[in-house]
């Protein structure tokens, strides 16, 4: 299945590039993405975390990617 993925902050300057298309198998957990961007992208494992939103809305590990889902990497940010 087809899926855009949208990079942020230093995400997007972890893996130079600030959007992407990419296919996943079906029934792609955000945790087998996850893994999948680990190996594709070894630099973003620099990040000490990240979240996931797929569609503007936050994911869990547990949620099921589905075809033409527009997934964003949001790294930690911090505020004052």
């Amino acid at each position: 299945m087809k899926i855009s993925i949208l990079f942020f902050g230093m995400a997007r300057d972890l893996v130079d590039n600030s959007s992407l298309e990419i296919k996943l198998p079906s029934k792609s957990t955000v945790a087998s993405f996850k893994e999948f961007l680990s190996n594709e992208f070894p630099e973003l494992q620099k990040m000490s975390s990240y979240a996931v939103a797929i569609n503007q809305n936050y994911a869990t590990d547990e949620t099921l990617i589905q075809e033409n889902d527009i997934i964003a990497i949001i790294p930690p940010v911090s505020g004052g």
